[in-house]
């Protein structure tokens, strides 16, 4: 009879430690969803900040000209219109002369296979004009958004010179100016 008691009693400590691990695994897919949604938000955020210093630059030197006219396409984006499993593009024309930013998520919520800082997505920066075309010839850049320990940021680099800096205003001017 007591090894019939032991048995159960093993029995239920073995079912006791298995529900606990069941529980366990909830906790930690709930946690894991949680941290996903977080990145996702993240990401429609970032795309909107993108396209906002993009709108900024484009802006700024339409303020300045009076010849001709900078384009952004599109001509709006919002955090919704950031297409999670697809590439996004803006792109910045004057007379020919091009930027092109393309960016998408990276495979994982979170990697640094490209590049050692964090980073959440990834992408490019082309710049080029019809003699660079005739040449074959594109400008190309790499494209991160890190999540570097206190702060985010667009960040670009370059493979060839393995120089690295914002995203932002001054960056998109100094592209600009190799084109014209």
């Amino acid at each position: 009879m007591s090894r019939l008691g032991s048995r159960e009693q093993v029995r239920d400590a073995r079912f006791k430690r298995l529900a606990q691990s069941i529980d366990a695994l909830a906790e930690k897919d709930e946690s894991f969803l949680r941290h996903a949604r977080e990145i996702a938000a993240l990401r429609r955020t970032a795309a909107a900040g993108l396209y906002a210093i993009c709108s900024g630059f484009v802006d700024s030197l339409n303020g300045l000209l009076s010849r001709c006219e900078m384009v952004l396409d599109p001509p709006e984006f919002s955090p919704d219109a950031f297409q999670e499993n697809a590439k996004n593009l803006f792109q910045i024309n004057v007379q020919g002369r091009i930027l092109q930013v393309e960016f998408e998520a990276a495979p994982e919520l979170i990697s640094t296979e490209d590049l050692r800082i964090p980073y959440t997505l990834q992408g490019a920066v082309r710049a080029f004009n019809q003699e660079l075309l005739d040449r074959s010839l594109i400008e190309e850049q790499l494209l991160f958004y890190t999540l570097e320990k206190d702060k985010k940021m667009w960040r670009y680099f370059d493979a060839r010179t393995y120089h690295s800096g914002p995203f932002d205003q001054e960056y998109l001017m100094s592209l600009m100016e190799q084109l014209i």
